[in-house]
């Protein structure tokens, strides 16, 4: 993939092919779309997509993933390229940080502070004041990753309750539920969760970094690329209860754009790509680098995260992880 390419959105139903060096998307209402594989970091597909083998292919050999989120919005499975950044250098050097339980628990309860730290910066309200503090007393006391994912976990239960007194009744949370969300409020958390993830594991494709080689998910989560759930914490508050909480604000959202069922809920198509354009939107926002003193976007923050942990693998540089500092 090229400096220049970017990430293309199917909120629709398609049918991808290969058209010589380029990917033609085709629609059922608009005429097909011919995309110069060049311009394609990757794709996200949020509905049903028909691919053949020579697509893939084409897909492959210039390093573009496909994401797949299924009707629920959770992330389904990825259509990867062969790796051909890895090093077998910085990945014996990954596996040798991840073994250690020292590392692996310092790496834990930075991501979990600064996770936290940025969802009282996303909610923007004092009530998150204590239950962080007492957070913040907690994770030195914590001896493994169970222990640290439970005190994370108690800290984001008040925090979704927090969350709701922000939200109108028919948005809200009422506790957070997954595989499959019970209510609008979790199906909009679910798709920004899954979309954060998505980038971030493009991200990593970009680096020599293994993205199955994690810290704080490594023993949680064996089905799923562990060091991506682990990138993913600290940006998901951005994406995710912030965005929420702004489009409840702007009243963007209306429960016409999600499809409820006792017991289960997921966006509309018209929700998706509301939502999808939300997120699109927020990706492309700049603020200013303090160290390269120029603006950068919140996709190139992403990739800024992934390439602190090459040099904790390369340099031995302490990995802090992100925090919004505008």
């Amino acid at each position: 993939m090229t400096a220049a390419s970017r990430t293309y959105w199917l909120t629709q139903p398609c049918r991808i092919r290969r058209e010589d060096n380029s990917v033609r998307i085709e629609r059922a209402d608009q005429t097909p779309v011919r995309v110069p594989i060049t311009d394609i970091r990757d794709l996200v597909a949020f509905d049903h997509v028909d691919i053949n083998t020579s697509a893939i292919s084409l897909l492959s050999r210039h390093g573009v993933m496909v994401h797949i989120l299924d009707h629920y919005g959770n992330y389904a499975d990825a259509i990867a390229p062969a790796e051909d950044t890895s090093s077998a250098h910085v990945l014996r050097r990954q596996i040798t940080l991840t073994s250690t339980d020292d590392k692996r628990l310092e790496i834990g309860r930075a991501l979990i502070a600064a996770t936290a730290a940025n969802i009282r910066w996303a909610l923007d309200t004092d009530l998150l004041d204590a239950p962080l503090a007492r957070l913040t007393e907690q994770l030195p006391t914590c001896q493994s990753s169970d222990q640290l994912m439970g005190a994370e976990g108690n800290f984001r239960r008040t925090a979704w309750g927090v969350l709701d007194t922000l939200l109108p009744p028919w948005l809200r949370l009422e506790g957070r539920s997954r595989r499959p969300p019970a209510n609008a409020g979790n199906a909009f958390i679910s798709y920004a969760n899954a979309i954060t993830y998505a980038r971030v594991l493009t991200a990593l494709r970009c680096t020599p970094l293994h993205p199955a080689v994690g810290f704080l998910h490594a023993d949680t989560d064996r089905r799923r690329n562990t060091l991506a759930l682990d990138l993913a914490e600290p940006f998901k508050p951005l994406f995710a209860e912030r965005l929420l909480k702004r489009a409840a604000a702007q009243k963007s959202l209306r429960p016409s754009d999600f499809e409820t069922d006792v017991g289960n809920a997921s966006l509309s198509r018209d929700g998706r790509k509301k939502v999808s354009e939300l997120i699109r939107a927020e990706l492309a926002t700049t603020v200013y680098h303090r160290a390269l003193r120029r603006k950068v976007s919140y996709e190139e923050l992403i990739h800024f995260e992934a390439l602190k942990l090459v040099r904790l693998c390369l340099e031995d540089v302490t990995y802090k992880p992100f925090r919004p500092w505008w």
